[in-house]
């Protein structure tokens, strides 16, 4: 279980975050809603502590991760993959080299990255892409490679923040097909997103945020602000 406890999150002249008090459950599929500077970035990044929280704790299955020392940060992060807008794969390695990159700053053996990356690939329909550099990719393409990359260690969350904003409808659907299929399997999902047609046919739990506050929070919820 995920807890935001009484967070606030305070720059130089502008409260990011305040008062925030959030609960998601292993397994769940949340999506987070909101404008722009709403906060919703600022509250993924608590979750990967990129960034502390100015008041309050952050909490994973009991663990205050928000009080962690350096030293426990790679292990928490083993539990939580990141997908991104725009991909963020290495350029000079080829499908199968970006997703194996992972398993190999993991310390995985070779024998290893060579059974588990196929497999993962198969999962996101690129079992033919395996030697293909980003440049040679679709959108849509690169979008799953991202997400290959984030399942290759078997995290327990995935964070996908705004992941089909540089897509077009087809390959966008595709995406989030994709998320839920992952779901199904276990992982808890949190997409942040300002599509409103997501949102509305997901029929997914929804939490609204609004100039660093939580608005809204629903079961199959919809996206109304």
């Amino acid at each position: 279980m995920i807890v935001f406890e009484n967070i606030s999150k305070i720059y130089p002249n502008i409260v990011a975050l305040e008062k925030v008090n959030l609960k998601i459950n292993s397994r769940e599929f949340v999506t987070i809603v909101g404008q722009s500077g709403a906060g919703k970035s600022t509250l993924l990044k608590l979750l990967t502590v990129e960034e502390l929280p100015t008041e309050g704790r952050v909490l994973l299955d009991d663990v205050e991760i928000n009080s962690l020392k350096s030293r426990d940060l790679p292990s928490l992060r083993r539990k939580i993959s990141s997908i991104f807008q725009d991909f963020k794969l290495l350029s000079n390695k080829t499908t199968f080299e970006n997703v194996a990159f992972a398993l190999e700053v993991a310390g995985k053996s070779r024998e290893e990255i060579s059974e588990t990356v196929p497999q993962v690939l198969e999962l996101v329909g690129l079992k033919n892409h395996f030697n293909v550099f980003p440049h040679q990719l679709s959108g849509g393409e690169r979008q799953r490679a991202s997400i290959a990359r984030a399942l290759v260690l078997r995290p327990d969350i995935i964070i996908a923040d705004e992941p089909t904003g540089n897509l077009d409808p087809l390959n966008t659907w595709d995406v989030i097909r994709l998320l839920v299929k992952i779901n199904e399997l276990g992982t808890t999902v949190i997409l942040a997103t300002h599509n409103r047609e997501i949102v509305n046919t997901l029929n997914k739990r929804v939490i609204s945020m609004d100039k660093g506050r939580i608005v809204r929070d629903e079961e199959n919820g919809r996206y109304i602000l």
